[in-house]
């Protein structure tokens, strides 16, 4: 899995196969225009060799896992003319392109955009590309297919599986006398208290944050963790429970006792977490829940001096607990050629093409002369093949300690659930941090965040 160049603040959920393409209504569109191309094999209306052009938007898969399954692809159907838009998904380009009528074939976002683009009739459903092309859903983890179904209907095909758990400087834990199980989300009065005794400050000026609570992206995560459930299983908001305002304000009290919202946002952004100048190479940031692809970016640091080691993060009772991230495929209305689409979905996310981007991975690992973290994707035949086939002890063994508590994390996240209205919930939470980060209460915040969430929820369901 490829990771964004960014700074420091980072982008960052179950039903059976047969339920998911029982739904109604196939991929429209495209039956009939030059550029549909298939041959009508039968079995579906998106069955048979695909042909023609087709055109991506969202996609850069320009690492050696993306480009081994285009190959994979374009091996597989020669006849199909591909471009790619290699720039990360734009909502608003996509969102003019479906309205002007030139949408791309085939648009790769986010997971958490599907339920309010599926309840804009701007993507499409999959029932006659899932038939037509036959593909398996029941390989892909329920989580993900969750994140991809909109009222009983399929509408994406999801790819990678990013889960988080709590990454740990280890050297800087060991000079502080702390036990690496200090590092935990169940007791937040320990926590608490860990965190202040890490913490480091000269005069005005941070010197080490001890746990960075992530905030403002990672509130869903506090919230799971205190057993709030912020998108209801029908999609309506649920931003103020109790729970959640409880999570937001602790996670908060974290950032204020380590130096409050402006100079700890100051202080973290400074960081290039991509070189060997990353805060848990530096030791200026001791812990932090963090993703799992991480993991393949900090190996590049054990020469500096890195000591990495890992704790899952768990619920107030102890249960390992993480949010769940990725990305999907999906079809856009008017799409001009849905067969290829459809093909080119099933082809990049079976279980045979994901293990060709596995030994490309591992042909990097020995070119680099490093050591393989593992590949995370939505698919969990391919995930544990390649673990069992790739996967050996690490020559670090507190990259061990943190690859496998990646994997042991798999199957107990979870995403919001999907909903009409996920991208105007997604920004009323992400405001309510923000303005609770700036002084605001954490009940207002989030009782405020719940009357706008409500209202784009109602404003959706009524079309």
């Amino acid at each position: 899995m490829s990771a964004p160049r960014a700074r420091f603040t980072l982008v960052p959920l179950a039903l059976s196969g047969a339920l998911l393409v029982s739904a109604c209504a196939g991929v429209g569109g495209g039956a009939g225009n030059d550029d549909s191309g298939g041959d009508a094999g039968g079995g579906g209306a998106l069955s048979g060799t695909p042909s023609g052009s087709l055109k991506i938007m969202g996609f850069g898969g320009e690492d050696e896992v993306g480009q081994s399954r285009v190959k994979a692809f374009t091996s597989a159907y020669p006849e199909v003319k591909v471009a790619q838009n290699k720039g990360e998904f734009d909502a608003q380009q996509f969102l003019t392109a479906v309205s002007s009528g030139n949408p791309p074939d085939l648009v790769y976002m986010d997971r958490n955009l599907i339920g309010t683009y599926a309840a804009k009739e701007v993507v499409q459903p999959l029932t006659d590309c899932v038939e037509g092309q036959d593909i398996d859903t029941g390989q892909y983890r329920p989580a993900a297919m969750r994140s991809v179904t909109y009222d009983d209907v399929v509408y994406g095909i999801p790819e990678f599986y990013i889960v988080q758990t709590n990454l740990i400087d280890a050297k800087s834990l060991k000079a502080a006398g702390v036990d690496p199980k200090a590092i935990q989300t169940q007791d937040w009065d320990a926590l608490d208290r860990t965190a202040t005794q890490l913490f480091e400050k000269s005069g005005t000026k941070i010197g080490r944050v001890g746990y960075d609570p992530k905030l403002p992206d990672s509130f869903p995560l506090w919230a799971l963790i205190n057993g709030a459930e912020l998108v209801k299983e029908d999609g309506s908001p649920n931003l103020n429970d109790p729970k959640a305002v409880e999570a937001l304000a602790y996670a908060t009290s974290l950032v204020e006792k380590q130096g409050g919202w402006t100079s700890f946002k100051a202080f973290r952004d400074s960081f290039d977490i991509f070189g060997d100048s990353n805060p848990l190479t530096k030791g200026t940031i001791t812990a932090f829940p963090m993703e799992n692809w991480y993991v393949n970016v900090l190996r590049d640091s054990i020469p500096a001096g890195l000591q990495l080691t890992a704790t899952p993060i768990t619920d107030r009772e102890g249960e390992t607990v993480s949010t769940l991230g990725g990305s999907t495929w999906a079809i856009p209305k008017g799409a001009k050629n849905p067969t290829a689409a459809c093909a080119w979905m099933k082809t990049m996310t079976s279980t045979e093409t994901w293990l060709k981007a596995a030994e490309a991975r591992m042909a990097k690992v020995k070119e680099d002369k490093s050591f393989f973290t593992g590949l995370f994707t939505a698919n969990t035949a391919a995930d544990e093949q390649i673990r069992e086939k790739y996967l050996t002890a690490a020559p670090d063994a507190g990259f061990d300690t943190a690859i496998n508590a990646f994997y042991d994390t798999l199957d107990k996240a979870t995403a919001l659930n999907p909903s009409p209205a996920g991208a105007e919930i997604d920004a009323a939470w992400k405001s309510a941090v923000a303005r609770t980060l700036g002084g605001q209460d954490a009940k207002a915040s989030l009782d405020q965040a719940q009357k706008e969430a409500t209202t784009a929820f109602e404003k959706a369901r009524r079309g």
